[in-house]
């Protein structure tokens, strides 16, 4: 399969190189590399002689749709990495071997090794131990659907193209678009299955800076889930779930916070999100005028 790759990135142009290295060791080498940037101070001083760069105003969703458009006809998958994901050098291949095993599957997450996401990061080096002692290991000759989900999480997820159609990212969730990813997964899901697997692996290293200020964080951690829910993308069962779990854990930690996580800044857009729910205008892009 001719498998396509797009990075939407923000000042962060050491990962992007470490990330284009990592792509330039593949078995199976990607058929296009697609880096979506805001302006040339994203980009590493040297990039693959076959990678593509678009350029545009910031914000996820907007920066992913550019890159969808960039995607060649005859791409058979689109994969999405996040800037501070490495994959395993076999990554490509296992997801060419998943989708061809099995063709009801238009979606899906592989098996990350580390997540470095809810802690200070993983660093550079560890991420690249975790992932020599993975491919000392021979690839799944037969690998697994572990479980069916609704929803992916947007550091390493892969798409048939032709399920995708004219789906795009939702560009009413702006900047950093918390849940984004859930949303544009759940879109596909009438067209076919949405799976984690074993097929395909690696270290989402979870880099901190260059992402949206606590405060609007804070505020999409309340609203993002509740426009998605009224939206009919995201069970209202689930919105609540993290709602209130985001809610709940910033007031906790808030008297002790992680010296990586704007505690304080969160907890006030918490309460800014909760007051214009209540007040019936909430609104993802509201954002945008918080500091």
């Amino acid at each position: 399969m001719k498998i396509a790759i797009v990075v939407a990135t923000l000042g962060r142009p050491t990962e992007v190189r470490e990330l284009m290295l990592q792509l330039g060791a593949q078995t199976h080498p990607a058929s296009a590399i697609i880096i979506s940037v805001t302006a040339a101070q994203d980009l590493p001083s040297e990039l693959p002689n076959d990678a593509q760069v678009v350029v545009g105003p910031k914000g996820l969703p907007a920066q992913c749709n550019r890159g969808i458009a960039k995607v060649p006809a005859d791409c058979d998958l689109l994969a999405f990495l996040d800037d501070d994901y490495l994959p395993s050098i076999h990554a490509l291949a296992g997801m060419d071997t998943l989708f061809t095993r099995f063709p009801e599957v238009v979606g899906a997450n592989g098996t990350l090794l580390a997540d470095g996401i809810n802690s200070a990061g993983i660093e550079y080096r560890d991420a690249l131990a975790l992932l020599r002692e993975h491919d000392a290991r021979p690839p799944p000759f037969d690998p697994r659907v572990l479980n069916n989900t609704f929803g992916l999480y947007g550091c390493n997820m892969v798409y048939r193209t032709s399920a995708i159609r004219d789906t795009r990212f939702d560009e009413k969730l702006p900047l950093y678009a918390w849940q984004e990813d859930n949303d544009f997964a759940a879109q596909l899901l009438p067209r076919g299955h949405l799976i984690r697997t074993d097929a395909f692996a690696g270290v989402h290293r979870g880099v901190k800076g260059a992402r949206t200020s606590g405060v609007r964080f804070g505020y999409s951690q309340i609203v993002n889930p509740i426009y998605l829910s009224r939206k009919g993308t995201m069970p209202a069962w689930y919105a609540a779930t993290i709602v209130s779990r985001n809610l709940l854990a910033n007031h906790i930690r808030v008297l002790h916070p992680e010296p990586w996580v704007d505690r304080w800044g969160r907890l006030r857009g918490n309460w800014l999100g909760i007051r214009d729910v209540l007040m019936r205008r909430d609104d993802p892009r509201h954002i945008l005028s918080l500091p």
